[in-house]
């Protein structure tokens, strides 16, 4: 998806404005800059339209006119770049499930069997949210809260066994904000007290659903299983 320039936008809506306020004045291209004029209009068009083809034509030459003009705006001046990149960064999100669902549409199917028939074994405990764990240690310590920073011990793989990231491993632990890390693990993290070991079996839609770090070995709707220790609360 092309993220329409915010430059764009103002300009295209200021020549919408025009012409709506005053209607289209030249009908040939008589000199060079007609002809640049008319051709950057139109390739700033069809910017627009690739980038934003749901604009509301009408609200965009509002926006315009209120802000060349002393009439009060309906959004705060300091409101307007987050409501831009709000609006963007969630279609971008939208357009990048919905390429994954049409991809990854069997991986999904057999991500939620996974999850389904691993509820039911022994020793396997879930929370409303759907997420699913073992206690291998209960520990006698504190438990965090969504503000506390912890430091773990944790072994990751994918349901074939796949190994993508392991502290174990690396022989080092890890130190992160609760309320920092995937869904799955905020909550699970809340569960245990300081010296429990848990495995935890994290549907996709608490790990990383559509969206997965590219390049990894995570991808789309992908559950994931961890084996977390948790050594300490910061």
């Amino acid at each position: 998806m092309r993220v329409v320039n915010l430059s764009v936008i103002v300009v295209v809506a200021a020549v919408l404005f025009s012409c709506s306020g005053q209607g289209v004045t030249k009908k040939s291209l008589d000199t060079e800059l007609d002809s640049v004029s008319y051709a950057i209009g139109l390739d700033m068009a069809t910017s627009l339209k690739t980038g934003f083809e749901e604009v509301d034509q009408d609200l965009l030459v509002q926006g315009i006119k209120n802000g060349l003009s002393s009439e009060e705006a309906m959004i705060e001046e300091s409101a307007i770049k987050s409501i831009i990149s709000a609006y963007f960064t969630a279609k971008q999100q939208r357009d990048a499930a919905s390429a994954a669902a049409e991809n990854f549409g069997e991986a999904k199917k057999e991500g939620e069997a996974f999850i389904a028939a691993n509820k039911t074994k022994k020793g396997v405990q879930s929370t409303a949210s759907g997420l699913q764990y073992i206690v291998m240690t209960e520990g006698s310590g504190d438990k965090p809260t969504l503000q506390s920073r912890v430091k773990v011990h944790y072994h990751g793989t994918l349901t074939d066994g796949t190994v993508f990231d392991s502290s174990v491993d690396r022989g080092e632990p890890s130190e992160f904000g609760v309320g920092q890390v995937i869904k799955g693990w905020t909550e699970g993290l809340q569960l245990m007290s300081v010296g429990s070991k848990f495995k935890f079996f994290i549907p996709q839609e608490l790990a990383y659903g559509a969206n997965p770090r590219s390049g990894g070995a995570i991808k789309p709707f992908m559950p994931l299983i961890f084996e977390v220790e948790l050594l300490e609360i910061k």
